[in-house]
């Protein structure tokens, strides 16, 4: 798939690939700030180009922005990869993703208060009951509880991909605790810094007041009767990989970062642990897991969580964010039933449209995926950061024999998608420019109403070839330039 316009400069070698790349095959009438950011790009010498990217990783080192990979011994704190050169995407095309994700998140928190209420989706056979009531992240505390203001997902990352034709589809919902904003702020913050001259006079859309929409947000789902709700934003601690993450939106709320032992309960309210006293709590942005938070409701082993915190916020004391149990939404077999549920509560067609999935738990989703495996992309409903899935094409004869067996063993832990052909980006890899694939992760804050931020996170695989954007598995970010109409 070539673009109409003549590659030059620093384009003169890309080879773009039979993909839809995000700047250089738009078709022969591009918008013209796309086609503006292309031909200033396209001056730039290759030599110049790597100068600034060591210039970014080297303010990426002194500023520690960094994530944790527990699996490698060598080199546990790393710098998340940075390509400078950015993803554009049109005002015509935010929009869709915006109306689609608001959408999403619509109809997830609509399913979590009926699950957790009179289970009419369930009852009305839409979605199986089985697959909702036996969900590992089905939590029994939850049930019968009113969240203020049906907020269950507070703050939502939705991926997603473009395939061959350019469409957005979904590849799934990330409504525990979705991570990657923090890279979306300072990307965006190194790329004024260092390539000023690329973004002179473009009209790209802001994202530097996702913390105050944050925490708007988080005050407004605060217990009723609070005037001026104490906020905090509860981490595991140094160790968690996504610390500098939990640091950086601290810092950008302007709250206190705590840790479990920070926070204590008292007669069913929070407070937290001051040289001045306790001082009362009454919203927190959590960033442990569900099994973590409280030792007399959870795993009793936890040093982590808050004795009592699920007492306190059962009594309506203290509101958590995102809920407890809202895992159900981001299962990956859940997943496959999304379109129904947008469809049941909303009696609306999505407008953005997901992956084909089929469901190994069900006997003609397995046969499906056995007989085509080589061809499919297999995954574990209960895994995420790219770990333990299966990429036929890619996948050597003993490995699908392996996965077969899995899937037979245990069909109900495994959902497969065909391998979509990505979307590719310019970026600066070790031989010059080349294609690479990339996804999308838009992060929506809700309160009184649903925002999406600007752009998202766009992931990059830097590995020739990878469909895996995962930092884990080596993948790097990119600023996403959102341009306004």
């Amino acid at each position: 798939m070539k673009t109409a316009v003549q590659a030059a400069g620093l384009f003169a070698t890309y080879d773009i690939p039979d993909y839809f790349c995000e700047l250089l095959n738009r078709g022969d009438s591009p918008p013209p700030d796309l086609k503006r950011v292309r031909d200033r790009l396209a001056r730039f010498d290759l030599a110049e180009l790597r100068r600034r990217a060591a210039a970014v990783e080297a303010q990426f080192y002194r500023l520690g922005i960094t994530f944790t990979v527990y699996s490698d011994r060598e080199a546990i704190d790393r710098v998340l990869p940075f390509d400078v050169i950015p993803r554009v995407l049109t005002a015509t095309e935010w929009d869709h993703i915006e109306r689609g994700v608001q959408q999403r998140v619509r109809a997830i928190n609509l399913f979590l208060h009926d699950i957790y209420h009179d289970r009419h989706i369930l009852n009305d056979g839409v979605v199986p009951r089985d697959l909702v009531l036996g969900n590992a992240n089905y939590c029994q505390a939850m049930v019968g509880l009113d969240v203020p203001g049906g907020v269950y997902v507070h703050i939502n990352g939705t991926d997603l991909v473009r395939d061959r034709d350019g469409r957005f589809l979904v590849l799934e919902d990330n409504a525990r605790t979705p991570s990657g904003v923090s890279y979306v702020l300072e990307d965006r913050q190194m790329m004024l810094r260092l390539m000023p001259d690329l973004a002179r006079g473009l009209n790209i859309r802001p994202v530097d007041e996702y913390g105050h929409r944050l925490h708007r947000a988080l005050a407004e789902v605060a217990p009723a009767g609070v005037d001026n709700p104490q906020v905090v934003l509860l981490s595991p601690g140094i160790y968690n990989a996504a610390y500098f993450e939990h640091v950086f939106l601290a810092r950008e709320m302007g709250i206190p970062l705590v840790e479990g032992r920070d926070l204590m309960v008292e007669d069913g309210r929070v407070y937290m642990r001051t040289v001045a006293g306790p001082r009362p709590v009454h919203s927190i942005y959590r960033r442990l897991n569900d099994d973590f938070l409280d030792p007399l409701v959870f795993n009793p082993d936890s040093m982590l969580g808050v004795p009592g915190l699920v007492d306190a916020y059962r009594r309506g004391n203290v509101t958590l964010a995102n809920a407890i149990g809202t895992g159900v939404a981001d299962d990956k077999a859940v997943y496959a039933y999304m379109p129904r549920i947008i469809r049941y509560y909303l009696d609306e067609e999505p407008i953005l449209t997901n992956v084909e999935t089929h469901i190994c738990a069900e006997r003609e989703g397995l046969e499906y995926t056995l007989a085509n495996i080589e061809r499919l992309v297999v995954k574990p409903v209960g895994e995420s950061g790219g770990y333990g899935l299966l990429i036929g094409p890619h996948a050597t004869q003993a490995e699908l024999d392996e996965f077969r067996a899995l899937l037979r063993a245990n069909p109900a832990n495994y959902i497969s998608q065909p391998v979509i052909s990505l979307s590719v980006s310019p970026t600066l890899c070790p031989a010059g420019v080349e294609a690479r694939h990339v996804d999308l992760r838009p992060f929506a804050v809700t309160g009184r109403d649903t925002w999406v931020l600007p752009g998202g996170l766009s992931r990059v695989a830097l590995r020739k070839g990878s469909l895996v954007v995962n930092s884990s598995q080596g993948g790097g970010s990119k600023d996403t330039w959102v341009l306004a109409s």
